[in-house]
């Protein structure tokens, strides 16, 4: 039996089985349902929710206030600043990437912590599904046009404590992957009679009352 805490799923693999009231007899095929939902979930969004850490390269561009990719931010790992014409507290980068001092950066908003120690818990409320930016303070100074900064950080939610409605769009989804292979019914629908329409039919890849749930989860794009 693999390891739960591994087990890439927004919702405990217990909870789900409690809920569900699955045996231990089912534990592969909730596994992979759970683990299932949560990457279709990801792909509906088009982000990562499932905590991890990411890299994101950043281009300068005179602005020191840089958009990070993925959200809720947990927490800023490293910064590295890498152009040969850049200057580091009055100090030129000539090779390499140099480790930029904590002092000279922070993140927008604060990043709360959620099963590593520290910070605001996720469980008090606190709605921060929002995107992140890391900000550089001076003295720190890039030449514009250059993919100077590597950031390298921690983000995303953790099984338990993951806003309501997410939890529920993932747990649904799953019970209702389960339910189809259950019935060995993956991909039809039962059948559908009227209007010459009679028959097994393709059902859609996610219920409608999970996308609703998921709506304000989804990335925007311009």
């Amino acid at each position: 039996m693999g390891n739960e805490t591994n087990l890439h799923t927004l919702i405990p693999l217990v909870n789900f089985k409690a809920i569900l009231g699955v045996d231990d007899r089912e534990d592969a095929l909730s596994r992979y349902c759970l683990v299932t939902a949560t990457f279709t979930i990801e792909q509906y969004c088009k982000r990562r929710l499932f905590r991890k850490k990411h890299t994101d390269y950043l281009t300068f561009s005179g602005d020191h206030i840089f958009t990070l990719r993925e959200y809720p931010v947990r927490k800023i790992l490293s910064v590295y600043a890498a152009d040969s014409g850049a200057v580091l507290a009055g100090q030129p980068l000539f090779e390499g990437e140099n480790l930029v001092n904590p002092e000279h950066y922070y993140c927008l908003p604060e990043p709360s912590t959620d099963d590593e120690g520290g910070g605001s818990p996720l469980d008090e409320g606190i709605h921060e599904d929002i995107p992140f930016s890391l900000v550089l303070r001076p003295p720190l100074r890039l030449s514009c046009g250059e993919r100077a900064i590597r950031v390298r950080y921690a983000a995303g939610y953790v099984p338990g404590k993951v806003p309501p409605d997410l939890a529920s769009a993932c747990l649904e989804l799953a019970a209702w992957n389960m339910s189809r292979y259950r019935g060995r019914r993956i991909g039809l629908t039962g059948a559908v009679r009227g209007k010459g329409a009679d028959g097994e039919h393709l059902e859609l890849s996610m219920p409608e009352n999970v996308r609703g749930l998921l709506e304000p989860y989804k990335r925007r794009t311009i």
